[in-house]
């Protein structure tokens, strides 16, 4: 190999030809296009989907994302590029690693977001060392996120399109595996102009919907789902004020999130009441006015820190952090209380912050994304 050769796309020294790469495709638009691009490129493409769950009438829907439909267009789309394809049953890992967490997270309060952990311990971990079985030089994805070399190597940016950036479900992500991960739409300035590529490409799922809901809860329905996992789960229980004065009845903590205004069923109050804790030990859902919902303080752990000097290192980090991922990055100071702990103090309180959530720092400006923790309930 000539010592000039130039880097190719994917950042190796050699023609796309000697270069393997591990395609992890859902069956969707975004990893569909990303695998037929780097085939036409003339890369070595092995496409490898997961199967997730029981696609039995419980869980299976349309537009869910590792579904039987799904498997069937990732492997439509490979047989059209000319690649090969594999499909990998991860039932297991993912009810022992996801669905499991998620359920008990729910009953016990918390607000889970199960796509970060699947993307943590499923795509970014076994999926990740199955690529690396493969003797692939990378593996690439449809996330909507930027990797880009900085001083210190890899680093991973907010995508360019905004309202399509992923940064929030990818916190996690370590140096590690950034260094073997590629994502080659977080450049286009849309997600129309993945599915003009798509087009292009010729491929069905050009017009595909995008999955909006968490691939095994049906129709967002997170109740039925952990009815099914954990019977029992829905026990009835007192709504009580901040006082504990018992207001009404629910039918189940599981039925509610902190900063739930609707559907509280206990109208005729002068003031409008939200969700501001649940108990489930007592099974009280705890309701109070709107101002009881800010918070200011946010106790973080597990985080996972992509700065270039250690997290321990300054007694406190001026960044930006994003509590929800529909909410826009928000000023903070961070300060370690150790390698995977810290307190978050924001310096403009939030609402509806909730136990179970991601806690993301971002750079203070730009899109560099410096890791992030899980909110937790001290």
């Amino acid at each position: 190999m000539p010592k000039d050769q130039p880097l190719n796309s994917l950042g190796f020294p050699k023609p796309p030809a000697e270069t393997r790469v591990v395609v992890a495709m859902s069956g969707g638009v975004d990893s569909s296009v990303v695998a037929a691009q780097l085939a036409e490129e003339g890369y070595d493409v092995v496409g490898v989907t997961l199967q997730l769950y029981d696609h039995g009438a419980a869980l299976a829907k349309k537009g869910a994302c590792c579904a039987g439909q799904d498997i069937h267009d990732a492997r439509r789309v490979a047989e059209e590029m000319g690649f090969p394809h594999y499909v990998l049953d991860y039932e297991n890992t993912f009810r022992e690693a996801v669905i499991e967490e998620f359920a008990d997270a729910y009953l016990g309060g918390a607000t889970p977001v199960p796509c970060i952990r699947c993307n943590e311990r499923v795509k970014f971990k076994d999926l990740l060392e199955t690529a690396k079985d493969l003797d692939a030089d990378c593996m690439a994805t449809g996330h909507y996120i930027q990797r880009k070399m900085g001083t210190r190597g890899p680093e991973l940016h907010c995508a360019a399109d905004a309202n399509r950036d992923q940064s929030y479900f990818l916190f996690s992500t370590t140096p590690e595996q950034l260094d073997y991960l590629r994502f080659p739409l977080g450049h286009l300035p849309s997600k129309d102009a993945t599915r003009e590529l798509a087009a292009k490409y010729g491929l069905a799922v050009a017009d595909k919907p995008d999955s909006q809901d968490i691939c095994f809860v049906p129709n967002g329905n997170y109740a039925s789902v952990i009815e099914k996992l954990r019977p029992g789960a829905a026990d009835p229980g007192n709504i009580v004020d901040m006082e504990g004065n018992v207001l009404g009845q629910h039918r189940g903590v599981i039925h509610y999130t902190i900063g739930q205004r609707r559907g509280l069923g206990i109208g005729g109050l002068e003031d409008p009441l939200y969700v501001v804790k649940l108990d489930p030990d007592t099974r009280h859902v705890v309701v109070g006015p709107k101002e009881a919902l800010s918070t200011r303080t946010i106790p973080v752990r597990e985080i996972n820190w992509l700065g270039d000097e250690p997290f321990t290192s300054r007694p406190e980090w001026n960044l930006r952090v994003k509590v929800r991922s529909t909410r826009p990055p928000r000023e903070a100071i961070i300060r370690p209380i150790s390698d995977t702990e810290a307190e978050v103090e924001l310096i403009e309180p939030e609402e509806g912050v909730s136990p179970g959530q991601a806690c993301v720092f971002y750079a203070p400006e730009g899109g560099r994304i410096f890791g992030g923790g899980w909110i937790y309930k001290p």
